[in-house]
């Protein structure tokens, strides 16, 4: 069988929104929507015991790979585990439509949480221990789908910072506060701009054989004060409290293997623009 297009779940979120409007080749995207939109499957993912609608089997069968970013996160829980742990819910739904109609690929989204507060770089075999009740959700989705695969090949996308999707360009306001520490940075953070997060998850969907974790961020980390600076947007210095997190950098090592990122895609001004390109295009 010929497998060809790529689902996406979660499609209607905000790095849904980012694929779809820099996916390269748009016309094989399949993107799914829990409500009626037009250009978008509308369905709605079935409990991991349930069989899959004929909505949803519809938009999978013949599909090279199923790409997962349903999932909860703390901006509309708060920190609520039991709302949380939806996480592992929705990924299982999306392996068992994998299996159902027959899609030989899933890729679901994880997060750099799930590290705490281990030194970087950050590669996907150190052992995990997150800080947040997010993280440790996300690391427990990753293991539920793991062991549920069969199969099926699963692999869970580890994703930093995404410019625009982040708290720092994304969630920008006048008077803005970023920490500062005592040696004089600001927190350092590994970035991955919009479009070449497209650009990546295209790529992954067409590689043979891809590990059961992998990294999504383009090489290197920026730090805060730089990336607002770059985008011409104003910031003021607090100091940081003992909790804060001086750097968190993912090893992208991994997934260098199966993609050659730009050198202006690792730059303040290089994620800017890939933001800026992003808004123009909502």
């Amino acid at each position: 069988m010929a497998f060809d297009g790529v689902v996406l779940l979660g499609a209607t979120g905000r790095l849904g929104g980012m694929l779809r409007r820099h996916w390269p080749r748009p016309e094989a995207l399949r993107s799914q929507s829990r409500e009626p939109r037009p250009g978008f499957y509308d369905f709605k993912l079935p409990n991991a015991e349930e069989t899959p609608s004929d909505a949803a089997l519809a938009a999978a069968r013949g599909a090279r790979a199923i790409i997962s970013l349903a999932g909860v996160t703390p901006a509309r829980t708060g920190s609520r585990a039991a709302a949380l742990e939806d996480n592992t819910t929705l990924a299982l739904a999306a392996l068992n439509l994998a299996k159902v109609a027959g899609v030989p690929r899933l890729l679901v989204a994880s997060s750099a949480a799930v590290y705490g507060a281990a030194d970087g770089p950050l590669r996907e075999g150190l052992s995990s221990t997150p800080l947040s009740e997010y993280g440790r959700q996300k690391l427990a989705m990753e293991q539920a789908v793991h062991e549920a695969s069969g199969k099926t090949a699963v692999t869970a996308l580890r994703i930093g910072n995404v410019a625009g999707a982040d708290a720092i360009l994304g969630g920008w306001r006048p008077g803005m506060l970023i920490d500062r520490f005592p040696n004089g940075r600001t927190p350092s953070r590994s970035y991955i701009g919009p479009v070449t997060l497209a650009r990546v998850l295209h790529a992954l969907c067409h590689v043979e054989h891809l590990p059961p974790i992998l990294n999504i961020a383009a090489p290197g980390a920026v730090e805060m004060d730089a990336l607002l600076d770059a985008a011409g947007l104003a910031w003021e210095p607090k100091p940081a409290p003992a909790s804060a997190i001086p750097e968190v950098r993912l090893d992208t090592n991994a997934l260098e293997s199966h993609f050659d990122f730009a050198p202006e895609t690792q730059t303040p001004a290089g994620l800017v623009r890939e933001w800026q390109q992003d808004m123009n295009k909502r």
